[in-house]
């Protein structure tokens, strides 16, 4: 069953949500750098024209936070990033623009043990009541350090099983298998 809003409700409906969605493979966007691109994005969420001055200013914590060089803003979007500095971007975007909804897919592939902390403790920073944030993940070892507040296991575009932390460590120990024909 689907759930559909007249189109007036709908758009009323989403006004408010300010939306990020993180991808496994980031694109490239040459031309255009880190900080154009925060700037565009955050002057379209907050309604006001920052200047690159004052976005430089407060970018500043948050990429110490995440250790991330001050040159980092001036470079091309994901262009030449390691694996690591593409998922550090994504939590420093995620970071900066302060959606109310985030969707990290697969935000822990490729990284190294340091990365996949450094990444893990940007998305608990982020952790607020007034956000929620889906991480997609085929693996335990990210939470590990980002422990959930639910675990849904999805099969065929469905939610086949729920429950906390100790189903993705039993799903860990025993594999897809452990859950019968549902599997």
């Amino acid at each position: 069953m689907r759930f559909a809003l007249p189109p007036s409700a709908e758009k009323h409906h989403w006004s408010g949500l300010v939306r990020l969605c993180r991808f496994q493979y980031p694109q490239e966007i040459p031309g255009v750098s880190v900080i154009q691109f925060l700037r565009q994005a955050l002057s379209a969420r907050k309604g006001v024209d920052l200047s690159v001055l004052e976005l430089r200013l407060a970018t500043m914590d948050w990429m110490k936070r995440l250790g991330m060089d001050s040159s980092f803003v001036d470079r091309y979007l994901n262009e030449g990033f390691s694996g690591g500095e593409k998922k550090r971007n994504e939590i420093f975007q995620m970071a900066m623009l302060e959606p109310r909804l985030a969707i990290l897919d697969e935000t822990d592939s490729g990284l190294d043990i340091d990365a996949l902390k450094v990444v893990a403790r940007g998305v608990n920073r982020q952790r607020a009541p007034h956000r929620a944030i889906l991480l997609i993940t085929h693996y335990q070892r990210l939470l590990g350090y980002v422990e959930p507040d639910r675990v849904h296991v999805l099969q065929g575009g469905r939610i086949i099983e729920s429950g906390d932390k100790d189903l993705a460590l039993e799903l860990e120990r025993r594999g897809y298998g452990a859950l019968g024909d549902a599997a």
